[in-house]
């Protein structure tokens, strides 16, 4: 199989499982990394057996890269992906898509001008976990879905993260860092969303690090830590989300979905397999579900490789920047609708992704 060429901007944390999970993947051959720290892609590029650049612009002239892989931290994202496109690369950002509706948006339009894809984390979605979910959904299984609840409580990664500076700036927070892995769940098995309200608050205005060198310095909170959504979906499901950086502990679900006939407990949406349970009054038990023969465990460029394959066949990616800015439009209208003291009706829409096939192995992807 020819492979597709891909280039690593952003050498940060998150770039070390991309580089591992890309080498599983028949299509994929990264082939290049560069950051705007030099020295984090010269440490990346050595433990991974990845040629590194010496400039972004360097990758960026490459002609024989096809997809830029975004690796950035969230306030640069759109920047980086518009150069890329620019430069007639394809881009597939890590989330969220942007920080602003409107860089996102451009992209997609820059984009659409060149003939060239936008793709987006995350690709959780794509896993045995939320496959096997959507599947009991689509089935019937729980009959007509009707409602829904998503929780993503925490303390924040300030006591753990190095840099956490930036998940309490614009872009980050627990809404628009995790968040994406609620809302895309919801979206891939539910569909897309109509119209939110919403609450959120700054809870503290400081936060302390924990570790580090810089363990102790403050950080000035300038975004929402607690948020309290309400989501009303175009199939007539209601659901709420709840994101907080605010809880010590807890002991609610990640996600549950409740049907006319049954309930499932869905996996946690950070993930690519977990447990998946499902309650029926037949039995009126919690059994456990089978995983789909798919993706179970870290499987970060699943989205990127599903890209490849489908620009080369011509068919559509799953994890789409459609599909993002649906979600990244979700989140901004919740934060909105709290400001504003009413509901919002949600200006974006997306088409459903397509299910995982079964039938394939797990290094390859559907043409």
């Amino acid at each position: 199989m020819d492979k597709t060429r891909i280039g690593v901007i952003g050498c940060g944390n998150i770039s070390g499982t991309y580089l591992k999970v890309a080498r599983t993947f028949d299509i994929l051959d990264v082939t290049a990394c560069a950051d705007a720290i030099p020295e984090l892609a010269k440490a990346k590029a050595a433990e991974y057996g990845v040629p590194c650049v010496s400039s972004v612009e360097k990758l960026l002239a490459d002609p024989d890269i096809s997809i830029v892989l975004n690796l950035t931290p969230p306030a640069v994202h759109a920047g980086v992906a518009l150069r890329a496109l620019k430069a007639g690369k394809n881009v597939y950002n890590e989330k969220p898509l942007a920080v602003q509706r409107s860089e996102a948006q451009e992209l997609l339009n820059t984009a659409a001008e060149h003939s060239l894809r936008v793709g987006c984390a995350p690709d959780t979605f794509m896993g045995a976990g939320l496959q096997t979910c959507r599947k009991l959904i689509d089935d019937g299984v729980i009959g007509k879905p009707i409602g829904a609840t998503a929780f993503m409580l925490g303390r924040g990664p300030e006591p753990w993260h190095p840099n956490p500076e930036f998940f309490y700036q614009p872009g980050g927070g627990p809404m628009f860092d995790m968040g994406p892995y609620y809302v895309t769940a919801l979206v891939s098995m539910l569909g897309p969303i109509s119209r939110v309200t919403g609450s959120a608050q700054i809870s503290f205005s400081e936060r302390t690090i924990g570790s580090g060198p810089k363990k102790g310095n403050q950080i000035k909170v300038e975004i929402p830590t607690h948020i309290v959504g309400v989501m009303d979906f175009a199939n007539g499901v209601v659901a709420n989300l709840i994101t907080s950086f605010d809880v010590w502990a807890h002991q609610l679900p990640r996600i549950e979905i409740y049907g006319s006939e049954g309930t499932l407990s869905v996996p946690d949406p950070n993930t690519f397999g977990g447990p998946v349970r499902l309650w029926k009054p037949a039995t009126k038990t919690w059994d456990d579900v089978p995983l789909l023969p798919l993706r179970a465990e870290n499987s970060r460029s699943l989205g990127l490789a599903d890209m490849a394959t489908a620009i080369r066949s011509g068919r559509p990616h799953r994890a789409s920047g459609e599909l993002a800015y649906h979600v990244l439009d979700v989140m901004h209208s919740i934060i909105d609708a709290s400001r504003e003291g009413r509901h919002i009706e949600v200006a974006s829409t997306c088409t459903r992704p397509a299910a995982m096939p079964t039938d394939l192995s797990l290094a390859e992807l559907d043409e």
